[in-house]
């Protein structure tokens, strides 16, 4: 694709003065987002809602490295919103596009950034409504920030967390850990990027999809396991519903190069960030038709039981042993490693 902006191959000052250049920079963004933007450059949009009840979620993005392996900060930015939308029930509809550029930054990069937003938007089926773009300084940002709002309908009843119970089954949509080995190790030179991909993806197909196909008040309640990683996930269930989550350590699923990546730098894949995974707390009867479905995409093919929600003393997670003992999985107070998203 040409670029919409002459002269300059970096961004610059002046792309956001609201002049010339900044109107050329536009120009870029609109034409490489295409159809995925409604392209209405009025200072508001004007959406229609085919429902009585919405969902809407906001999220910023400063993933470090902004460029990865099998992804971009751009892809992160529509598969985060559009996650938040669809665990809660709703049907992702519209996003907002914020970006914040870092002067000096190639314009081919942001162009990659932009197509990845308009490859996955068109795969979740959002559209982007409006945006802002603002420039800053060199060393100001991290090269590119993003910050999203993400509007979604309700064609069904919304899940909640306080609709867990006990003997709820737990399961995960897929590996955990992933997402963090691949982008510590292409930023600490580790030689794991190759083996251990970023399971970045929308899931609102997956989700849709299964919805539509077990009963209803089958799923009581699903969340993305995103920063904080699965502990951070299971912890808030068991404050919020006042139960004991227990989880077998043998069924986690990790994959072997995550577990030889995490055991080399002292931390444990539970903690560990995910762009692509769901955790589901699922009716005990309908178990088995909840993981034949989530088999059944490409997103879920691994998805596998890993515990159970217990009516135990106290709130707490515990972690059962292969040796059939249980021990308290703490919370972090902070986190085991510096910043990546």
């Amino acid at each position: 694709m040409a670029s919409a902006v002459s002269g300059p191959d970096e961004v610059l000052l002046d792309h956001g003065s609201g002049a010339k250049l900044s109107h050329e920079l536009i120009s870029l963004i609109v034409d490489t987002l295409g159809d995925v933007y409604i392209g209405e450059m009025e200072d508001s949009a004007m959406l229609s809602i085919p429902a009585g009840r919405i969902a809407m979620t906001t999220d910023s993005f400063v993933v470090d490295p902004p460029f990865f392996g099998n992804g971009d900060i751009g892809k992160i930015s529509v598969c985060g919103t559009v996650n938040d939308l669809a665990v809660v029930g709703a049907r992702p509809l519209y996003l907002t596009l914020g970006l914040i550029l870092e002067t000096g930054l190639p314009i081919p990069r942001l162009v990659r950034v932009l197509t990845s937003i308009r490859e996955v938007a068109r795969e979740a089926g959002v559209q982007i409504v409006c945006g802002d773009t603002k420039v800053v300084r060199k060393g100001e940002a991290d090269q590119i920030y993003i910050n999203t709002a993400g509007v979604g309908v309700f064609e069904r009843e919304p899940l909640r967390m306080r609709d867990v119970r006990a003997g709820d089954r737990v399961i995960l949509s897929g590996p955990i850990g992933n997402h963090t080995v691949h982008l510590l190790s292409i930023r600490e030179g580790l030689g794991f990027e190759q083996r251990v991909l970023s399971d970045c993806a929308p899931l609102n197909g997956l989700l849709d999809g299964l919805l539509s196909t077990v009963g209803a008040g089958a799923v009581h309640s699903v969340r993305d396991v995103t920063r904080g990683g699965l502990a951070a996930v299971l912890h808030e269930y068991a404050g919020s519903s006042g139960l004991t989550i227990r989880v077998e350590q043998d069924s986690l699923p990790v994959q072997f190069e995550t577990v030889m990546a995490t055991d080399m730098l002292g931390i444990n894949a539970i903690h560990s960030a995910n762009e692509g995974c769901l955790c589901l707390f699922v009716d005990p009867a309908a178990e088995e038709e909840v993981l034949a479905a989530l088999r059944s995409h490409r997103y879920g093919a691994e998805a596998v039981t890993i515990g159970e929600v217990t009516q135990d003393a106290e709130p707490v997670v515990l972690m059962r042993g292969p040796d059939g003992r249980d021990s308290v999985v703490e919370e972090l107070e902070g986190s085991e490693l510096p910043r990546l998203c």
